[in-house]
């Protein structure tokens, strides 16, 4: 068996004391992650009251399923709870059509730079936001799994439950979608 690091000692505790279905431990986990799963559910869905829902639920469905994590598996818990948010945002995309958000951050600070520059930078925001609206839930899903929080193919594969070559090809298929749908864009730019 062998020894975490001393900086994993923290995050292992409250790992094992959500485990045991600590209220105290699992509030600081949601503490932890409730800016990641908001900012997954928000690019997938779009902004709203379903978005505050859908979190809500994939922080409940975690705390009923902590007993079963297995703290020496492979997924971190960040992937696995990015897996529970993806499977709840794609079954309520298939249930109804919501308005997608924008992938660029909403709390995104200008730079000072003058305001042509700032316009374009904001038409390329909308362009992007707009040409990743119109990719299949699937393809959307991996590229922001992938592109905005850093998942790995095998990650990726997890959350959406489906192979590692499936998700490879989802993610290729998006980026080159992405690529295509943007190339007016770069010539402008």
């Amino acid at each position: 068996m062998s020894v975490a690091p001393r900086e994993d000692l923290p995050d292992r505790a409250l790992l094992q004391r959500c485990k045991a279905q600590d209220p105290l431990a699992f509030r600081a986990f949601v503490v932890r992650h409730e800016r990641m799963v908001f900012a997954l559910l928000s690019r997938m869905l779009g902004h709203g009251a379903e978005v505050e829902d859908l979190a809500q639920e994939t922080f409940v469905r975690a705390f009923r399923a902590f007993p079963s994590f297995d703290l020496d598996g492979s997924a971190r818990a960040s992937t696995w709870l990015l897996t529970i948010a993806t499977r709840l945002a794609l079954d309520s995309r298939k249930r109804k059509h919501v308005a997608s958000a924008s992938l660029e951050d909403t709390d995104e600070t200008s730079t000072g730079s003058n305001p042509e520059i700032s316009l374009a930078r904001r038409q390329l925001g909308h362009a992007i936001a707009d040409a990743a609206a119109r990719l299949p839930d699937d393809q959307r899903a991996a590229l922001i799994l992938a592109d905005l929080h850093g998942l790995s193919t095998a990650e990726i594969a997890a959350a959406l439950g489906v192979n590692e070559s499936t998700a490879k090809t989802r993610l290729f298929r998006a980026r080159e979608k992405m690529r295509e749908s943007l190339k007016d864009e770069w010539r402008t730019s």
